[in-house]
């Protein structure tokens, strides 16, 4: 349902191939875990990048939350989909970004799981904490704090289930 959704909404081809490599990622993630919606992960991770069918802008979760609330979609997705940028944005990073000022920081298990999985999806390629560090500090201006969050998602997410 969710594939088709986003079809139906014009989603670029390449996005929603990155969606489902998000999910496929997400469920790696979640096999970590005994006490995860998988349900739940499921559709916010095919459906977390539904707002670039407007915008490839940081806007974009903000954009798919409003699409996706118009098909009835639970708080809980649509949480998912707003705090998925990102190890997460503060209200204050927010403002200067143009977003409605409020925190995007991913708080619930499921939502720190899609975000972190969408993290370590670039395109369709799976790749690593240390890839996504090297993008953000070219690409991200004052990274540190947005480093330090992800390191601590990959900490509590991934690190802690490594031998």
């Amino acid at each position: 349902m969710e594939i088709e959704l986003l079809e139906k909404e014009n989603t670029p081809k390449n996005v929603i191939e990155h969606c489902e490599a998000v999910y496929r990622k997400a469920m790696k993630i979640a096999a970590n875990f005994d006490d995860v919606d998988e349900e739940l992960i499921r559709k916010g991770a095919l459906l977390h990048d539904i707002g670039r069918s407007k915008t490839h802008g940081i806007t974009h979760a903000v954009e798919g939350v409003e699409i996706a609330k118009k098909y009835g979609y639970s708080a809980d997705v649509l949480n998912i989909i707003e705090r998925h940028i990102g190890a997460g944005i503060t209200a204050e990073e927010a403002v200067e970004l143009g977003l409605p000022e409020k925190s995007y920081i991913p708080e619930t298990l499921e939502e720190k799981i899609v975000a972190h999985a969408d993290n370590l999806v670039s395109g369709t390629r799976e790749v690593d904490i240390d890839f996504v560090i090297e993008k953000w500090q070219r690409t991200i201006e004052d990274s540190d704090d947005n480093i330090e969050r992800l390191k601590k998602l990959d900490d509590e997410l991934i690190k802690a289930f490594e031998e």
